[in-house]
């Protein structure tokens, strides 16, 4: 049956939401494993019943049925060759919430930070917490079994319970309770094969608290009460199908700390943990310093706190009723530790480190050498006081196979995450030995193949390493009680797949030739760049609160399509060529990246450091190449050029203005350019920055190169004279490139990039001369200034000039900090700031927030992007999902500012938006400390400006 058929199928059945394309399939291809299996289709449940009716479908056509949370299953445990059923989109509410009772009635695709902040109006939370916990479902994390980082304070997710609402193969319904309870035939007959079993059962498991590979049949046993709905946890999908779950919530410690034990490797670390469980920690993980410094790599060094001096940390996490007592409770295993140097912290520096365990799986993607680094035995655990030698051993493995990658996890559990440089591509032969024998050593230990991830298609054939045949045949056995034609995730668990089949990576063709960027960071493959995503997640999670950006597109949407995980998967099959077909020329490829606002946020929220803006740009490069494009194309992205014209003179921007505002000239401009009739043109300057530089006059000081964007020329030139009256201020001569350049920006987005190296190569012409004689460069516009931090050398990567712009180009913040400048006494003002996408992925906040705190100034930022984003909102078919963009964030929090607040925005995109979306103006962070100079030339070029 094709997957049309079968769509089809389902489409009569009643469901609402099918799917069989060849992008939706592509999408779904891949979790966060290793593996590729392409399904025929996705559904997107909005009832029980749809499920119930998917079900029956599938099982008359013989199609398997993999159920799907948020997809950032570690082992392959969400992908099928069948049905997809993603959760995700509509069963995702929280039902109920009883604070008596302490539970909570939840769909099986409510994500678990939405259950924790509903629970935490009530002081409660659930307990078990992965650190995907933004996006992870609950209904994954029962198919896993997850536990997280404070699973050794309130167990795993089968410890926490009470029933199941779930669905066989055959689409019946089944209540899962108490074993005794349960009425369908399946119940009698689990019940005698637990009786016939019990000696088995008794012995092969719950050895210790992680051991997660398997079924876990201890929950059957009568002395453990019989409990089928903690069985059917970590059961990963394979037999039976969750829609409702009713949980136990736990309390909330009101007051948490954190004691950092340093010691000299994670080995010795891991020898510590036995004597300080008794201590009773909420939560004791482990961490190598190498992770950290991949960070500071990666992010710079203000992006993880002081930490002790040592080469493996524990994380040991306490709490009171007070912020008093929980910090002694802290000081208490610092005491008792015996590490070579500690610490406690608490509040915003302890959130800081636990987003960088977070982040581990990402931040671990790249070995130190900046090989890639892939999970598939990233979670095996042994008992805690075997977790020392076991260590060891497996560095002495890793060293045997020449393999590395950066230790972390739940030490007091006995967890161990790690992602390793496996040889998917050229040997995977070797990965087949190496987990293998992984394998023998992790039970020589009595340990598990899984201690939270599940086995998925990673582990489930090792299974024979840590089990006895007589136990392999019992999870045979309760397979066929529950799904006896093996529908349900087949591959997985029972009858397993080879844990070397169905790799996505060995089946990508390198793409290495003919490219626009150089890829530098990536083998010079576009290939290996795309495949820096293994599906994490953390694009889909709203991440708008913290300061982030990714993913601007998906908060709008809320479809995997827009995630840049989503976009990820269809490149990868791009590179793959069995799906998508037509390279890149594909639809597929089009469709997917059509709403990418080129944010850049990926680049570094993204743990594992994807470029979306850069593969887009590629993308559009090899398909435009050659060809005639979008008029937007030519309208937007060759606006340096027409800004020019334009500009030329006083009289030459009256007539372009003039001539547009006439509404039936304005409308046809827009159609003829690809810009949406609901966008209003931007007015030209009277008077360009450069006119008005050309009479200003020199001031005596250190000499700094300010680089005139197209837009501070044009459209903006008060921050440009703001900004050469705040420089001359701090005792700088200014000067400007002589010629009229452009950095290329806009034919970048627009994936022009011949067009781009020729902007950027006359713009270094411009700049040599600072760049020889070492004088600093300072930029405007953020976006502008990140293309000669970042863009720049990988698409000049032999140009030395394109190198030395990396580290010449500044912000004005950057400049005025290292000059120590004191700005003006701004106390009393309040600020809310948007920190520009580009400047958050590239460049940073910070030294804005430090110039501003030193000028007294009280700010507030909000994260998320505009949603104008250059060039993506202005075109047609983009209106409606740059106005939700800027709705996740920076609207609701201007509306919710006092009239009094300044707002700030460097970015012309970003104002530009809040005047044609808000009543509020944005205002560039040169024209706030210029107006706190007092200087009268700047308010009166202002005035001069509206006036005309």
């Amino acid at each position: 049956m094709t997957p049309e058929e079968l769509a089809g199928e389902l489409r009569a059945a009643g469901i609402t939401e099918v799917d069989s394309s060849t992008r939706r399939r592509a999408e779904y291809s891949s979790d966060a494993s290793n593996y590729r299996v392409v399904p025929q289709v996705v559904v997107f449940p909005r009832s029980a019943d749809e499920v119930a009716a998917t079900l029956q479908v599938a099982a008359a056509n013989g199609a398997p049925i993999t159920a799907r949370g948020a997809g950032t299953s570690c082992a392959g445990n969400a992908v099928g060759p069948g049905v997809i059923l993603d959760f995700s989109r509509h069963l995702n509410q929280v039902v109920a919430i009883d604070p008596d009772a302490r539970t909570a009635v939840v769909q099986p695709g409510v994500v678990l930070a939405t259950l924790q902040q509903q629970a935490a109006r009530h002081g409660l939370r659930f307990g078990p917490d992965p650190s995907t916990q933004s996006r992870c479902t609950i209904g994954g994390m029962i198919g896993n079994n997850a536990c997280g980082a404070h699973a050794l304070a309130y167990g795993k997710t089968a410890d926490n319970i009470a029933s199941l609402q779930v669905l066989l193969a055959d689409g019946r319904p089944l209540h899962a309770g108490l074993l005794a309870e349960l009425a369908d035939p399946v119940g009698a007959r689990l019940s005698r094969l637990v009786a016939d079993n019990l000696a088995v059962i008794r012995t092969e498991f719950a050895r210790f608290s992680r051991q997660a590979s398997g079924y876990s049949l201890e929950h059957l046993l009568p002395e453990r009460g019989a409990n089928l709905a903690r069985f059917l946890a970590g059961t990963e999908g394979t037999l039976a199908v969750l829609t409702e779950a009713t949980v136990n919530l736990v309390q909330a410690a009101p007051f948490t700390a954190l004691a950092v034990l340093a010691y000299p490797d994670m080995a010795v670390a891991a020898e510590a943990v036995p004597a300080l469980l008794p201590l009773q920690p909420l939560a004791l993980e482990g961490m190598d310093r190498r992770l950290v410094e991949v960070l500071i790599r990666r992010r710079g060094p203000g992006a993880a706190p002081n930490l002790p001096k040592g080469g493996g940390w524990l994380f040991v996490e306490t709490g009171g009723q007070s912020q008093a007592e929980a910090n002694a409770a802290a000081q208490a295993f610092v005491d008792q530790a015996h590490a070579q140097d500690s610490t406690v912290v608490f509040g915003e520096d302890a959130r800081r480190l636990w987003r960088i365990r977070e982040d581990g799986a990402g931040l671990a993607g790249r070995t130190p050498s900046n090989e890639p680094a892939w999970p598939g035995w990233e979670d095996a655990a042994v008992p805690p006081d075997k977790l020392g030698g076991y260590l060891r051993d497996f560095n002495a493995l890793l060293a045997d196979h020449r393999l590395d990658g950066l230790i972390y996890g739940h030490l007091g559990d006995g967890c161990v995450h790690v992602r390793l440089d496996l040889p998917l591509a050229g040997r995977p032969a070797d990965v087949r030995r190496f987990l293998l024998e992984a394998a023998r050593l992790v039970a020589s230990y009595g340990g598990s193949m899984s201690g939270e991830h599940g086995d998925g298609r990673a582990r489930s054939e090792l299974l024979p390493a840590m089990y006895s045949p007589e136990a392999i045949a019992l999870f045979g056995a309760v397979k066929h009680i529950f799904d006896p034609a093996d529908q349900l995730n087949p591959g997985v668990l029972v009858n397993p797949a080879p844990v070397d089949v169905d790799l996505r990576l060995p089946q990508a063709r390198p793409l290495t030739t003919g490219l626009g960027f150089s890829y530098p960071h990536d083998s010079g493959s576009f290939t290996t760049a795309v495949h820096r995503c293994v599906g994490v997640g953390k694009c889909r999670a709203d991440t708008t609160g913290t300061g982030g950006v990714m993913c601007p597109s998906y908060l709008a949407t809320g479809d995997e399509t827009h995630s840049t995980r989503g976009r990820a998967r269809v490149l990868q099959e791009l590179a793959n060529g069995s799906v998508i077909t037509g390279g890149w020329q594909s639809p597929e490829v089009e469709q997917a990246l059509d709403l990418c606002l080129s944010c850049k946020g990926c680049s570094s929220d993204c743990p594992a450091g994807v470029d979306m803006a850069t593969y887009k740009a590629e993308a559009l490069y090899q398909r435009y190449r050659g060809k005639l494009r979008p008029m937007s194309h030519y309208a937007l992205g060759w606006l340096p050029r027409w800004t020019r014209i334009a500009t030329s003179s006083r009289a030459m921007a009256a007539v372009a203005n003039g001539s547009l505002k006439p509404k039936p000239l304005a409308r046809l401009a827009k159609r003829l350019g690809g810009i949406d009739d609901r966008r209003p043109l931007p007015q030209f300057a009277p008077v360009s920055f450069r006119r008005w530089f050309a009479d200003h006059p020199a001031a005596q000081g250190d000499p700094v190169m300010l680089w005139l964007d197209t837009f501070t020329n044009g459209f903006s030139p008060e921050v440009g004279i703001a900004a050469v009256t705040v420089l001359e201020d701090a005792g700088f001569s200014v000067r400007i490139p002589e010629a009229a350049v452009c950095c290329g920006l806009t034919w970048i987005s627009t994936g022009q990039l011949d067009g781009a190296r020729k902007q950027l190569t006359r713009s270094l012409d411009a700049l040599a001369p600072a760049l020889a004689e070492g004088i600093p460069i300072v930029g405007l516009e953020p976006s502008c200034t990140a293309v000669f931090r970042s863009d720049a050398s990988e698409l000049l990567p032999t140009d030395e000039r394109a190198r030395q712009a990396r580290t010449a180009v500044r912000t004005l913040a950057e400049l005025l900090i290292e000059r120590d400048w004191q700005p003006p006494a701004l106390a009393g003002t309040i600020a809310l700031a948007q920190p520009h996408c580009h400047q958050h992925a590239v460049m940073g906040f910070a030294a804005d927030e430090k110039l501003l705190t030193r000028a007294g100034v009280e700010l507030e930022t909000v994260g998320g992007c505009c949603g104008l984003a250059g060039n993506f909102g202005v075109e047609r078919g983009h209106y409606e999902v740059s106005v939700a963009v800027a709705e996740t964030a920076l609207l609701p929090a201007v509306r919710a500012a006092a009239s009094t607040t300044a707002v700030l925005a460097d970015g012309f995109s970003c104002r530009t938006q809040l005047e044609q979306l808000s009543d509020r103006e944005g205002e560039h962070l040169a024209v706030l400390l210029a107006r706190g100079l007092h200087v009268g030339e700047h308010d009166r070029f202002v005035s001069e400006r509206e006036i005309s």
